[in-house]
């Protein structure tokens, strides 16, 4: 996945994320809708970090293709 890719995947997540904090901040929530909030914010997470390893990578002259998407345990931590 290049950068390009990466950036879309984490506008498209925030699209998500942000229409489920209206239905939050509005009251209308569910169960289901906070824990895919949650998931969001981990795979948020996951992209971010891999955007940041893949231009470590790329500073010091490595392939940034080398860089995989971390497990939730590790980015959380």
């Amino acid at each position: 996945m290049d950068d390009r890719r990466i950036h879309q995947a984490i506008d498209q997540l925030v699209e998500e994320r942000q229409a489920l904090l209206g239905l939050e901040a509005a009251g209308y929530a569910t169960e289901v809708d906070r824990q895919r909030l949650r998931e969001l914010r981990v795979s948020l997470d996951q992209c971010w970090d891999l955007l940041r390893r893949r231009r470590a990578l790329e500073e010091y002259g490595m392939n940034p293709d080398a860089a995989r998407v971390r497990s939730p345990q590790v980015v959380e931590r």
